[in-house]
């Protein structure tokens, strides 16, 4: 019994033992002069995994320590987008933590371990292995989100993220005992059987209403979005890029997760709570990104619009709603790889650049950069025909066929306004005022080659989807029956 539960998790243990052993390794050793080995080691860990969790399986789901953890085809398309998104990101950061003094021998342990609890929250069967999951990815990320530490911004950035987050792990465990208290249970099949629409208990329904609280803050959702700005602005660029990926997409898979394995037979008391949340933050993230001169932080008012599109898949509580989620979700990595890239490349003598100002007239130094970039703002806007806009385009259809007609309404309104600031990137690449304050020729190959990749995805992947919306298809049938 315990060897069929080990080789249930084997990947997670993998993750877990490679990491501890770097650690020793590089504490017995030079330490930091190991760190980029390390980086390009956990990147390929990460790699060979995904292929691996993809590869095995098939559509079985198979389930370890009497329901704490379970591995079905749902998990298993969410820890393959993890763990190929975080490699992307690691890969990416090398040269730029390294130029900067920032690359120390903990970076990528951290990264590492944040993913073991990523991984470990998408195959939650309870909410103590919930729990667990999630304070193992977020103690990681306080921590990588001040490693800058000479920079105030940084340190701040830190400080607040572990004080906000601090305060929404208090939210979701009190939910948590109140689901206890009320089900008996802390096991999501235990829960499903007492929480039904119509029988439902007021205490039961206030646990819920806590959990996707805590839970929201994790998605940056509105009105739990206030530390998104601050941290992904003072954190250090690769660790931005990281913080909207990875975690984005395993938050919003444990959210799915909970919400239907858990509450999944009371779908109409938590869909129209997740559907005021993803309409504020719609409208949250598209109006006051408007205003931002800051790259980083016009970024994180995206990332919060965002969140608010893949909600409504999620607050159409169907199976065609989970595909659309997912497949939303791993555009909009995509995109993010190849638009961190680019923000990466932004320098001026040496030192990063992160003001919208500087690209002013851009595609005159670099039309290739200036052109991708252009693919992937159109995309992020959801201007078609770019692949952007059909991951809107699906979790609209989700929407109306549940009947949400109201919310993909304000959506497509949403979009319209948000529109605006990618499409004013776009102005300034091409029409700007010209001025002497211009960026450095970056000439960096790998940050080209991810970023030229992603916009030839958002181009190729109207025809071809790299199989990606079957496997969505295969996950969601898993989650929802």
């Amino acid at each position: 019994m315990i060897s069929a539960d080990l080789n249930v998790i084997l990947p997670e243990i993998v993750l877990s033992l490679f990491a501890i052993l770097a650690l020793l390794l590089a504490v017995y050793t030079t330490k930091d002069a190991t760190a980029g080995l390390m980086v390009w080691a956990t990147s390929g860990v990460m790699v060979l995994l995904a292929i691996w969790i993809g590869m095995t399986g098939g559509g079985a789901t198979r389930i370890a320590f009497n329901g704490l953890f379970i591995e079905d085809g749902f998990a298993r398309f969410a820890k393959v987008t993890v763990l190929l998104s975080a490699a992307a990101v690691l890969i990416m950061s090398e040269a730029y933590m390294k130029k900067r003094g920032l690359l120390r021998f903990e970076y990528p342990m951290l990264v590492a371990l944040s993913v073991v609890g990523m991984m470990m929250m998408v195959s939650a069967g309870d909410l103590m292995t919930l729990y667990m999951g999630l304070e193992l990815q977020s103690l990681a990320l306080y921590v990588i989100a001040s490693l800058r530490r000479d920079s105030v911004k940084s340190t701040e950035a830190g400080l607040k993220y572990f004080v906000l987050g601090a305060l929404s792990s208090g939210l979701l465990l009190y939910g948590v005992s109140l689901v206890y208290g009320y089900a008996g249970t802390t096991q999501f099949t235990g829960v499903m059987s007492v929480a039904k629409t119509g029988e439902t208990s007021i205490g039961l329904l206030f646990g819920i209403v806590f959990i996707i609280s805590g839970l929201a803050f994790k998605v940056s959702a509105v009105p739990f979005h206030m530390w998104t700005p601050d941290v992904y602005e003072g954190a250090p660029t690769p660790v931005t890029a990281f913080f909207a990926t990875a975690p984005k997409v395993a938050a919003m898979a444990l959210f799915a997760r909970v919400l239907h394995d858990a509450f999944g037979n009371a779908i109409p008391d938590w869909s129209q709570i997740v559907a005021l949340l993803s309409v504020l933050s719609m409208f949250l993230g598209a109006i006051a990104a408007i205003g931002q001169t800051n790259i980083k932080r016009l970024m994180a008012y995206s990332s919060i619009a965002h969140m608010g599109y893949a909600l409504i898949g999620l607050a159409a509580g169907t199976q065609l709603g989970i595909k659309a989620m997912l497949v939303y979700l791993a555009i909009y990595v995509t995109m993010n790889i190849g638009t961190f890239a680019f923000i990466l490349s932004m320098e001026k003598d040496g030192q990063p650049v992160t003001d919208i100002s500087a690209l002013n007239m851009y595609s005159k130094r670099a039309p290739g950069k200036a052109l991708a970039m252009l693919v992937l703002l159109f995309s992020l806007a959801g201007v078609p025909p770019m692949l952007g806009f059909f991951a809107k385009f699906g979790v609209w259809q989700a929407g109306v066929d549940a009947g949400l007609i109201w919310l993909v309404t304000a959506s497509a309104i949403a979009s319209a306004i948000g529109a605006y600031y990618y499409l004013r990137i776009v102005f300034l690449m091409y029409f700007g005022a010209e001025n002497d304050d211009r960026l450095d020729d970056g000439k960096s190959g790998l940050l080209s080659t991810f970023l030229f990749a992603s916009a030839v995805i958002m181009v190729v992947g109207i025809v071809n989807t790299f199989g990606v919306e079957g496997a969505a298809i295969s996950a969601a049938a898993t989650l929802v029956n």
